[in-house]
């Protein structure tokens, strides 16, 4: 598949069903591209398409089965997109950095694809007086999904959640408290952590 050279192409970009809720339009949305006058479109449809599907179908699909809708902050962006973002400090990470990531279709240095959106759990934020903090969530996610990496931030408790083809399982913070909640060798890892979200719906799988 190659990429659109129109805006019928594009439209019918869009139209691609990556699962049963998500088709790949509501992902191409972008505050940069939008501001700026860029276009945010994927140079690889096909990668896009096949990392785009497993977010959607591994990750958000359960998300939003088991809390109601998801409301999603940004998701795929280009090669050019990030590149601009991050070279004017508009918060996006090096291309390097964002492979695999945000940018669905570039495969990172080992050749791996992967997917991520930033998105809000509207059920969770809701309930965050009684819950305590973002931390129930995250628990919850790791319990639950095979989420490869969970980033969250304090506006909405939106968290950025990536699927990939070799999974770091690392979970961190720049909402109070900031920093690395867990990765892979802490003792916090491993077993149940169900203690830390008691009252979250069981996984509508």
């Amino acid at each position: 598949m190659k990429k659109p050279g129109s805006m019928r192409a594009l439209e019918d970009l869009g139209r691609v069903r990556l699962s049963e809720n998500f088709f790949l339009r509501d992902f191409l949305y972008s505050e940069i591209a939008d501001f700026y006058g860029m276009p945010n479109i994927p140079d690889d449809p096909e990668l896009a398409i096949a990392a785009g599907t497993k977010l959607c179908e591994e990750l958000l699909e359960p998300l939003q089965r088991t809390f109601g809708r998801l409301h999603i902050r940004s998701g795929y962006r280009s090669r050019s997109i990030n590149e601009f973002g991050n070279r004017n400090k508009l918060n996006c990470s090096t291309n390097a950095a964002s492979a695999a990531d945000h940018i669905w279709d570039m495969r990172d240095a080992d050749g791996c694809m992967g997917a991520t959106a930033c998105i809000v759990v509207p059920w969770v934020w809701d309930r965050r007086a009684e819950l305590g903090g973002w931390q129930s969530l995250a628990w919850w996610i790791h319990d639950n999904l095979p989420y490869a990496s969970l980033c969250f931030f304090p506006k909405l408790w939106a968290l950025n959640i990536q699927w990939h083809e070799r999974p770091a399982r690392r979970i961190r913070s720049y909402a109070a408290p900031a920093g690395l909640l867990t990765k892979e060798g802490m003792g916090n890892h491993s077993g149940s952590h169900a203690v830390l979200y008691q009252g979250f719906p069981s996984l509508n799988a």
